[in-house]
């Protein structure tokens, strides 16, 4: 014999009844919600705490976690198995700053085109994960974003 109460007090169960015999039957559609995925943190901690006297904020984005200070985007991190060899740390050049500038590459000799992007948007430079110098050349980037150097960070856009 159904239990036709616990039927009712339980939201995911509903009962059917069919020529022969009652039966408890599962209903995915009121099936209980699935508990959040376990949120993602940012990869290369070491850039947030060389960082944080500019009280970043953290945002997911794409396929990377973007970092702000105050309106300005001033960087992404990605270490994403899909394109691996675009994982490291994307720095984004302000407005006036030429992309090709060679004091740029002698400071960051690691710094290339972003393969993701596909030339598209150009004032988006990686220091590849992947490079011996990886470590030093991010925090080299987070003294300058500390010295307010004007050819790192813009405002994007959407926040104009």
């Amino acid at each position: 014999m159904v239990d036709w109460a616990s039927a009712f007090i339980e939201p995911n169960v509903a009962m059917f009844r069919s020529s022969a015999r009652c039966s408890i039957c599962y209903r995915p559609e009121k099936a209980m919600p699935r508990s959040p995925k376990p949120k993602q943190k940012p990869p290369y901690p070491f850039v947030l705490d060389a960082l944080a006297p500019l009280c970043p904020e953290v945002r997911g984005m794409f396929s990377g976690f973007a970092v702000y200070s105050g309106d300005r985007i001033v960087c992404m991190l990605r270490d994403h198995p899909k394109a691996p060899r675009d994982n490291g740390v994307w720095l984004v050049l302000s407005e006036t700053v030429n992309p090709a500038d060679r004091t740029l590459r002698r400071e960051f000799p690691s710094l290339r085109s972003i393969d993701l992007l596909a030339g598209k948007i150009g004032h988006w430079l990686l220091i590849p994960a992947d490079s011996p110098a990886f470590e030093s050349e991010a925090l080299h980037a987070c003294d300058l974003l500390l010295r307010h150097d004007p050819r790192l960070g813009r405002v994007p856009k959407s926040r104009r």
